[in-house]
């Protein structure tokens, strides 16, 4: 066999039903003739972002796979893989590549090297007879102790290399989950209990390890508000009584920061307490306690006082079994004093808020819409997902999300235009989901082209453009280049685009328009086509929190 055909069989032998892509690279043809669909793309981003949208919905337990061309086609790959780096998503990258003498002299593009520093690992794969243990550590590293992207180089002679049938061995990866060291688990659980104030960060460590349903035995167990991540929204259902909802460095609910700012122990669970601007800030003087596969997390960015190394749901098991040892198997489940108060705390919230959400203005406000749609769609079988600014910011804090995956949060790296990949990517992981994403009209306009992709592969999403005619939030940052040269202005008719690129589109000016014109988008995506809303709406850069 060719080099080609073992990088298929690998692929097969994973489980991998589909590679996204922009082609020409040889193991697209390979692939093909084992029945792995190639999904093609317009751009090497957003194929990236499409199989990292498939990773974050099967929680790495199917791990998406790109392939892309030698030189131009790893270079544009780039900004896909390094969100995926920012975000610790599994993916595997398969890149081509010159021959091996070439790699090294200038100008050619040497992916591995150029890749290294936004993946878990990048290699270049120099004998074809190592192309069976290469991927197999490919695929565990990717999706063992904290995930991430990883990248294999193929150079072109390699590929075409003839591989004895006997020298061809592959066992699929195995998930590896370490439970946390008994005595760490102890002083966590004391810290736990003993503090008057706790409130637990739920990062998206709970989403890979698939530690939902004992995060919310603990909780209730011991009676402690859990607030998500932006990453993690999802890990805890946020229309539960104890629910704050998820927190990004721009917006939060006003439970988050009742909570956070009377806390005395902020308990991070399956989150690396990153510091950043996309990550809700926690107030100084605070004591921390932090579960975490990787030990890099610990103190990283704040002091740690309270550390467990292992797997989200195998340390939350135990310290389950050591709040029942300590409380009785009730724990303090009769206590509703802290549901009362997170349940004030909201009612206020979602007063004060209620006038943006239900407003009757024309341009129609961005959080009539989040509202409309949040009324619109069964959320135990829809996934949404936000693009950078204000569509993150203005969906964060209000939208429920009550399942597991029902939301996918992202934003350590926030390219424009992310969200149409990722929820391609997450539609395919999910066919039979309601699959959502708003973004901007700046968003569009790096990548709409791809709205193609959805309508050519058949991929039923809907995308949901708020054009505000502006770059929300932009224009008292620049204001002088705003007054004099209109930067932060834009224009289009973006429904026409996407009309032409195939899908059914509808533009939305009026109030009385907007749900029936959701409910119509809807209906268009249960009969497998692409739907495309265009809301005209105000620019209201004003977020909880912010």
């Amino acid at each position: 066999m060719k080099g080609t055909d073992a990088i298929a069989r690998v692929l097969q032998a994973e489980g991998v039903e589909f590679v996204t892509c922009f082609p020409m690279n040889q193991i697209l043809d390979a692939a093909a003739a084992l029945k792995i669909r190639p999904v093609v793309s317009r751009t090497e981003r957003v194929a990236l972002n499409m199989a990292d949208g498939y990773s974050r919905m099967t929680g790495g337990r199917k791990i998406g796979v790109s392939v892309v061309q030698y030189g131009p086609g790893a270079e544009n790959a780039f900004g896909g893989m390094a969100q995926a780096f920012g975000d610790s998503t599994p993916l595997i990258c398969l890149a081509g590549s010159l021959e091996r003498a070439r790699l090294s002299i200038p100008p050619n593009f040497k992916v591995s090297r150029n890749f290294k520093h936004i993946a878990k690992w990048a290699e270049t794969v120099t004998d074809v007879q190592r192309i069976p243990q290469m991927l197999q550590h490919a695929f565990a590293l990717a999706g063992s102790g904290k995930p991430g992207p990883v990248l294999l180089e193929f150079p072109s002679d390699v590929m075409l290399s003839e591989l004895p049938e006997s020298v061809f061995r592959y066992s699929p990866r195995k998930m590896l989950r370490p439970p946390g060291n008994p005595g760490d688990v102890r002083e966590a659980v004391d810290a736990l209990i003993s503090a008057k104030a706790p409130v637990i960060v739920a990062g998206q460590g709970v989403l890979y390890s698939e530690a939902w349903d004992e995060l919310r035995t603990l909780a209730e167990l011991a009676q402690v508000p859990v607030m998500s991540s932006l990453n993690g929204k999802s890990a805890f259902p946020e229309d539960h009584l104890l629910a704050l909802g998820a927190a990004n460095g721009f917006s939060r609910s006003k439970m988050v920061d009742h909570f956070l700012k009377k806390a005395d122990l902020v308990f991070g669970i399956g989150t690396s307490f990153t510091i950043s601007k996309f990550i809700a800030p926690i107030p100084v003087g605070k004591t921390l306690a932090q579960v975490t596969i990787d030990e890099t997390d610990i103190s990283k960015d704040y002091p740690t006082s309270y550390g467990v190394i292992g797997d989200a749901r195998a340390v939350l098991a135990q310290m389950i079994a050591e709040v029942k040892g300590r409380l009785g198997e009730n724990g303090r489940r009769g206590d509703k004093s802290v549901i009362a108060e997170v349940q004030a705390v909201k009612k206020g919230y979602l007063e004060e808020w209620m006038p943006r959400l239900t407003s009757k203005e024309e341009p129609i406000n961005p959080y009539r819409v989040i509202w409309e749609l949040m009324h619109a769609v069964d959320p135990t079988r829809t996934v949404v997902t936000h693009d950078s600014g204000c569509p993150r910011d203005q969906l964060v804090p209000f939208y429920e999300a009550v399942v597991p995956h029902g939301y996918i949060g992202w934003g350590k790296s926030t390219p424009l235009g992310s969200s149409l990949g990722l929820i391609m990517g997450a539609k395919l992981a999910k066919p039979e989901w309601l699959t959502i994403n708003l973004l901007g009209d700046a968003a569009f306009g790096m990548v709409g082209m791809d709205f193609e992709t959805a309508v050519r592969n058949r991929i039923p999403i809907l995308t949901i453009l708020m054009n505000n005619g502006v770059m929300g939030g932009y224009t008292k940052k620049q204001p002088i280049a705003s007054e004099f040269y209109a930067v932060d202005r834009m224009s289009g008719d973006y429904r026409k685009v996407a009309e032409a690129l195939g899908g059914y589109a509808e533009r939305v000016e009026k109030i009385k328009d907007l749900r029936p014109a959701i409910d119509r988008a809807i209906g268009q995506t249960r009969s497998g086509n692409p739907a495309f809303l265009e809301v005209i709406t105000a620019d209201d850069p004003i977020y909880p929190g912010g």
